[in-house]
């Protein structure tokens, strides 16, 4: 403790900015818990950047560690490119125009350019101009979904993809070598505009992005710009962006494609750091989609849509039976890979050398439907930049057609390689295009849903995420994973452990389909090492655990698999008690 006081006293000492002062001062009149929980460590940056709460200290976002976390990635690209450009963007949390301009200001000092967007973008419009303007990297100031006290700092590689481990642990290795006080060069961002350091991303830029989301459209009259597409407008949505970045262009994407008849959530419509109707801005839990789901009731749309804030994932309410029934990223996953599968093959594609791409927690119904089709289906480590790396395996074997879709369970999806992270703009098109065509045939998604269930079996998953916050709760979580991997259960929920997977160990990506000869692009790969613990039961279903990369939890990932929902249902409940039970 006395050499967090040592470190809060500097930071004191050389600290200018007025507002991180002032929480200094109010950290050293404080209590000790405080001073730990910001002085304790720096915040990591992992292969999503930076993420933290905002405040003073290194185990903060604030705009100290974010010049300090500019500095280092501008010394990495320096070493690793001849003339480094960045594209930056920004949700709309608090303080994202500062640490916008002040990373501008420090990658403008050491001689690289920057290019931001003028106003709140989604985190694919980012990831779209990485590629599309030729940068070296991109920064994308967003915590996604967290709550409204935390900003984040994700990072961007050429390809447009979060940026892989291997750059990640270059880049912190040349953050660490940073000192957050005396090794960061940087100036002010009105003289690198006035240098030509810095610039704003023009209109066609973003104008291409849309572009590219509408030739992802399974409708080839949408694709080719055509506005009446028929039927479009037979699909009535209710919008939400959750006061966030998907406004403009989820609207832009939905008007181009024909889907007229949008009703708004006025009160989630501006952007709003604070989240006020709902500070959890997290698709996936109801409390969320409540104002959305109140004015379904009012108009009876076909579909709820929400956005979350930095628009990259989409949770949606379908109408059933005259109720709304939400829909989990597993379940909209596998109906939007069902959908693009059978679209395609009625455009007369083959299928047969078709690549989708999921993760290792998301729903094992996926498995069969893929056979079913006769594409390939891999799986990789949670994390979208993990399917983003496959899209550019694809892209060196020059075969980047080969990619249909790729989803993960916490509600992210993609179609097409515009990009390299999931985009919910362009889900959002194709789930109204998917309700649409359901429509036309008298069926609704939830319909649509059990057919499926029907046909490769009833799945049920669920997501269980315990808190763990500050320094004794890192040390918790640690502990957690240690007993499990030293001495994981014989049965869980009445059920036999038949084998247990530690994905510390590096393991053989799961691949079902077609798999080519060992030099050939669909050859066995090797996952990343990760702190991941996988327990099979008997009967196929299975218990995930893993501390989350960008939150204080521990999570674990349900899977039940019955041959009768019912039966399905009341395992997922033994499950889930049975997981609690044993991360307590």
């Amino acid at each position: 403790m006395e050499d967090m006081m040592t470190l809060l006293d500097r930071w004191i000492a050389n600290a200018d900015d007025p507002e991180v002062q002032r929480q200094l001062q109010e950290l050293r009149a404080g209590d000790e818990t405080a001073v730990r929980d910001a002085f304790y460590q720096d915040l990591a940056f992992g292969t999503g950047g930076l993420r933290g709460i905002v405040g003073a200290g290194p185990n903060r976002m604030n705009v100290y560690t974010v010049a300090k976390a500019t500095q280092g990635l501008a010394d990495y690209l320096n070493a690793n490119f001849a003339e480094p450009s960045v594209a930056i963007a920004r949700d709309s949390r608090h303080k994202g125009r500062e640490f916008v301009e002040v990373a501008a200001g420090v990658l403008a000092a050491n001689g690289i350019r920057a290019f931001l967007y003028p106003r709140i973008e989604p985190t694919p419009a980012l990831s779209f101009a990485v590629r599309n303007l030729g940068c070296s990297a991109g920064i994308c100031m967003t915590a996604s979904h967290n709550p409204a006290p935390y900003n984040g700092y994700k990072a961007y590689g050429p390809d447009g993809c979060q940026i892989t481990t291997q750059a990640a642990r270059d880049i912190q290795a040349a953050i660490n070598a940073v000192d957050v006080f005396d090794d960061v060069r940087a100036m002010p961002f009105s003289e690198a505009v006035e240098a030509g350091m810095a610039s704003y991303i023009g209109e066609d830029t973003l104008d291409r992005f849309i572009d590219a989301v509408a030739e992802q459209s399974v409708a080839p009259a949408v694709a080719a710009g055509d506005t009446g597409a028929v039927g479009a407008d037979d699909v009535k949505v209710v919008y939400t962006p959750l006061n966030g970045t998907g406004l403009e262009c989820v609207t832009r994407i939905l008007e181009r494609t024909g889907v007229s008849d949008v009703t708004l959530v006025e009160e989630q419509c501006e952007p709003d750091g604070d989240f006020p109707t709902c500070p959890y801005p997290n698709p996936e839990i109801r409390e969320a989609l409540e104002r959305g789901l109140a004015l379904c009731e009012e108009v009876r749309p076909d579909l709820l849509l929400a956005t979350d804030p930095d628009a990259d994932r989409v949770g949606i309410a379908a109408l059933h039976d005259g109720e709304y029934r939400l829909i989990s990223g597993n379940e909209m996953g596998v109906l939007l890979l069902d959908y693009l599968c059978r679209a395609r093959a009625a455009r007369g594609e083959d299928l047969a050398d078709k690549v989708a791409v999921t993760t290792i927690v998301s729903t094992a119904l996926v498995d069969a439907l893929a056979a079913d089709h006769g594409i390939q289906l891999r799986r990789v480590l949670t994390g979208f930049k993990y399917i983003g790396e496959q899209i550019g395996l694809l892209e060196a074997a020059g075969t980047p057609e080969r990619f249909i879709f790729g989803f993960e369970e916490s509600y992210g999806y993609l179609a097409g390689t515009h990009v390299r992270d999931k985009d919910a703009v362009v889900a959002s098109m194709l789930i109204c295009q998917m309700a649409r065509d359901y429509k036309a045939r008298g069926v609704d998604l939830v319909e649509a849903l059990e057919d499926l269930y029907r046909r490769y079996g009833y799945h049920r998953n669920a997501t269980i995420s315990l808190e763990y916050p500050g320094a004794a709760g890192a040390e918790k979580m640690a502990a957690i994973m240690a007993r499990l991997e030293a001495e994981p259960p014989a049965a869980i929920a009445g059920l036999d452990v038949l084998r247990t997977v530690n994905y510390r160990e590096g393991v053989t990506m799961p691949m079902t389909g077609s798999a080519g000869p060992v030099d050939a692009p669909d050859a066995p790969q090797t996952l990343p090492a990760a702190d991941v613990f996988e327990m099979q039961l008997a009967g196929g279903s299975k218990l995930i655990v893993r501390p989350s990369g960008t939150e204080p939890k521990i999570k674990a990932y349900l899977f039940a698999a019955c041959p009768t929902a019912e039966e399905a249902d009341e395992l997922l409940a033994r499950l889930d008690a049975a997981a609690r039970e044993l991360l307590a």
